[in-house]
């Protein structure tokens, strides 16, 4: 054996691997080993975790843009970040070609659904990824003509449901914002709606550009109805596929007090079949909750006093969310929610106690819990015996310092970190042998191993 190779052998006994673990703490889930479980996140894994009081009931999955806001604003990296149920990053994938990470849905299989905008010959196109993670690849990918789809669902193998925005035809004086289905083996649109047909130009955003912002479609009913985010247009409302009606609307174009640009909205029904939409209502830096009044006009759009809409759930405020961008109501009752400029995800009860909390830097848009489905909702709020507006209690509040330390894992994790950065491989390796000193003990250790080795004739 030459020498070479008994330094290296004795540099990985005494180090270890210092790749990127992808899993720590011992719950088995999607794409990752299982090892034996520990009270408390690995350091080199834990760096992102807050608050965990209770772990979390499986993998949570992040979809993060990539793009920072301080010191100074910054695109980054987009990706796909998965923690396990004590906090610990589980793996952290890059999709190939993709900018801008939007919508992440489970499949029943274990799959993901990833919507995202890519770019071609520099123009913004959307794709549409399955992505396998426990092989850590992506099934199959489609890049569509639309131009930057924040959101759409897998209907089946071959039809997604598409919130289709920024579609506008200036030449002609139209727009095609639209909720469509789109056949991603034909490359046909099948089905349109279309949001002209029912709004004026004189409403939302600039009818020449920006104008709906649709940001969310979410299938209700098996299908038969789509729940729509059109975020200019402060309003959530429910669409039938058959008759092309408005079944239900949630707010008014610039009734601030109700909605102020939401994000992706979830439809839930109480004990007695009341229709609720949960909302990340992201201008006003809050989450809302609100429940059709019995006999009400569900299309009226109003809410508060002698509206069709009464809210039954406050949470937060510009003090502890800055622009919350999802709220999935989970199967125990509490909330998962994206912070997105706190770059975090926190698991909430219903009075607004954190549970459980991680960060994810750059700018979070979606998050999902595997163990809970896609849009299946849990209770209400009113089903819960709980409504009424909280304040959120129990959150740790990363430091930019500690966000940034969060960051470099997540970027080790990927393959792309510094060696010797907060988070790579040295510093992993610290993290495992319990310190420095342990570290320093080890390349003694190795000096003498060497020396032995040089003069082992005259040791003999």
């Amino acid at each position: 054996m030459s020498r070479l190779a008994v330094a290296v052998l004795a540099v990985c006994l005494v180090l270890g691997p210092v790749a990127p673990v992808v899993a720590q703490d011992g719950a088995t889930g999607t794409g990752t080993t299982n090892a034996t479980a520990t009270a408390e996140p690995t350091p080199e894994l834990g760096a992102c975790t807050g608050t965990m009081t209770d772990p979390a009931d499986g993998i949570t999955v992040v979809s993060v843009q990539g793009a920072r806001f301080r010191p100074e604003v910054k695109k980054t990296t987009a990706r796909l970040v998965a923690f396990g149920p004590r906090g610990n990053v589980r793996w952290v994938h890059e999709p190939e070609g993709v900018v801008w990470s939007y919508d992440i849905d489970p499949l029943p299989d274990g799959d993901l659904f990833l919507t995202a905008t890519t770019r071609v010959e520099g123009e913004g196109k959307t794709k549409f990824v399955r992505f396998d993670p426990e092989n850590q690849s992506a099934v199959w990918s489609v890049t569509a003509d639309f131009h930057d789809t924040h959101d759409a669902d897998l209907l089946d193998e071959h039809r997604i449901a598409v919130a289709n925005m920024r579609d506008p035809d200036p030449a002609n004086g139209t727009n095609g914002d639209s909720l469509a289905i789109f056949n991603r083996t034909s490359g046909e649109v099948e089905w349109e709606w279309h949001f002209d047909d029912h709004y004026p130009p004189s409403v939302g955003g600039n009818y020449s550009d920006d104008w709906t912002h649709v940001n969310d479609i979410d299938p209700v009913r098996g299908g038969e109805a789509f729940l729509a985010s059109p975020r200019n247009l402060d309003q959530v409302i429910l669409v039938d596929r058959s008759s092309g009606e408005i079944e239900a609307r949630l707010g008014r174009d610039q009734q601030w007090s109700t909605l102020h640009a939401q994000h992706n909205p979830m439809y839930l029904e109480s004990d007695s079949g009341r229709p609720t939409f949960l909302v990340a209502d992201s201008e006003n830096d809050r989450l809302v909750e609100y429940e059709l009044r019995e006999g009400a006009n569900a299309t009226a759009g109003t809410a508060g006093e002698g509206g069709a809409w009464r809210r039954t759930w406050t949470l937060g405020s510009a003090e502890s969310f800055q622009w919350p961008r999802d709220a999935d109501r989970l199967e125990n009752g509490n909330t998962l929610v994206g912070d997105s400029r706190h770059n975090r995800v926190l698991e909430v009860t219903p009075e607004g106690e954190v549970v459980w909390e991680v960060y994810a830097p750059w700018l979070v848009y979606d998050v999902a819990r595997v163990s809970n489905g896609n849009e299946d909702g849990g209770p209400t709020i009113a089903d819960q015996g709980a409504a009424g507006t909280y304040n959120l209690s129990g959150d740790t509040a990363f430091s930019l310092d500690q966000q940034e330390a969060c960051a470099s894992t997540l970027d080790a994790a990927a393959g792309r970190g510094s060696f010797f950065a907060p988070g790579g491989a040295v510093d992993g390796v610290v993290q495992r042998l319990g310190g420095l000193p342990v570290v320093v003990g080890g390349v003694v250790v190795l000096v003498v191993a060497g020396v032995a080795f040089r003069f082992r004739d005259r040791l003999v």
